[in-house]
């Protein structure tokens, strides 16, 4: 405790005063912030590359060309001759090989097999790079108080996805079935979750950008309204995902060219021709497109309508957000049209789904500042 001080004494000559102390919010809650940033956009780029190079091998009917699941040992693709005859021998004994590609030769099949590997191989960089930023982190004890449980989802749901992974190739792998692709839904189920577990990475990546007291700070200031809707349109776009993913599974894209109609009808020629009912949802090509479309029509309607009530934001970087998202939203309905007017070339459709990832990030961004806004000065300086 301090001594006492003359009444008389002069304060600008006072002694050495103890420093101000910053708020207790955020002592010991710092942690390698910058470090995990970097991090975890690493993985944001490898979860990205993944979605792309999942959907060229979709595109290249690639995705059967594997027929077991390893793992472990499946890291390491065939070295000789003998080997690769092995494996083409096993993808001779199920139905894609039977009704569709007897015409290949080994050179062909490795053609189609390289694909899946890479894919598969992505799959297993992806955990090794998360499971050496998380340890490496928590060793160092550099994960700030309260993440800890955050960053291990994101390894509890990569090894999910790798097992969804499995399961929708295993809806392909039969005999005698008559399957020549995996099913549809366990397409859009495998897409799903990897938006997921994007959508989770690029939330934490923005909230590990600002310090815990800055976002109890700026909880304050959150704009209600805004953030539900943006919820809204984020949970509306995903659904458009699923929805497209079903598209992608029938190759129902490549079925109906003409726009807007479809055959040169407002609906589709024998939407329910399926028995019973239900499958024409997930296997009636012209329906599941039309569905696609309309999904598409009302996703744009309701992003225009949170876009104008984003422009009202009393924060400039909230109203530059949604400015940005209505942007990418517009983008990725010109480039669905093109899709579906070029019948889906793998060129075109790749871009579509690459839109989809930046477009899913943007709509985050816009969801983020309605919950944590970044205060302005009058002269348009963050406070």
């Amino acid at each position: 405790m301090s001594g006492k001080r003359s009444i008389f004494e002069d304060v600008s000559e006072t002694s050495k005063l103890e420093a101000v102390q910053p708020g207790m919010i955020d002592r010991g809650r710092g942690g390698a912030r910058r470090g995990i940033r970097v991090w975890l956009m690493a993985l944001f780029v490898l979860v990205m590359a993944m979605i792309v190079v999942g959907g060229l091998t979709r595109l290249t009917d690639s995705g059967l060309s594997i027929t077991e699941w390893k793992p472990l040992t499946g890291a390491v693709p065939p070295t000789s001759e003998v080997e690769w005859q092995a494996e083409f021998d096993k993808y001779k004994q199920i139905d894609q090989w039977e009704i569709q590609n007897q015409w290949m030769e080994l050179s062909d099949f490795k053609s189609i097999y390289w694909w899946e590997w890479g894919h598969r191989q992505l799959g297993r960089a992806i955990g090794l790079v998360w499971a050496l930023g998380f340890f490496g982190f928590l060793i160092a004890r550099q994960i700030p108080t309260g993440w800890t449980g955050r960053l291990f989802l994101l390894g509890l749901l990569g090894g999910a996805q790798g097992g969804i992974g499995w399961w929708m190739v295993a809806s392909g792998v039969t005999q005698g079935e008559g399957m020549v692709a995996v099913a549809s839904y366990r397409l859009a189920t495998h897409l799903g979750l990897a938006f997921v577990i994007l959508g989770f990475i690029t939330w934490y990546f923005y909230m590990m950008g600002r310090s815990e007291r800055d976002l109890m700070q700026a909880r304050r200031a959150k704009e209600a309204k805004l953030f539900g809707l943006s919820t809204g349109v984020l949970h509306f776009a995903f659904l458009q995902i699923l929805l497209g993913a079903l598209v992608a599974g029938i190759d129902a894209g490549r079925g109906y060219t003409d726009w807007p109609l479809m055959a040169g009808q407002v609906i589709p020629p024998d939407p329910l021709v399926l028995e019973p009912i239900w499958r024409n949802f997930f296997e009636n090509a012209g329906l599941v497109q039309f569905i696609h479309r309309c999904a598409g029509y009302l996703l744009f309607a309701f992003g225009v309508v949170v876009w104008l009530r984003g422009r009202a934001s009393a924060h400039r970087q909230t109203q530059f957000a949604f400015n940005a998202m209505f942007c990418a939203l517009l983008l990725q309905i010109v480039l669905g049209i093109v899709t579906v007017l070029y019948s889906a070339q793998w060129h075109i459709a790749i871009t579509h789904q690459l839109m989809a990832v930046i477009l899913w990030a943007l709509i985050l961004r816009a969801r983020f500042l309605s919950l944590y806004p970044i205060a302005t000065s009058v002269r348009g300086h963050s406070a």
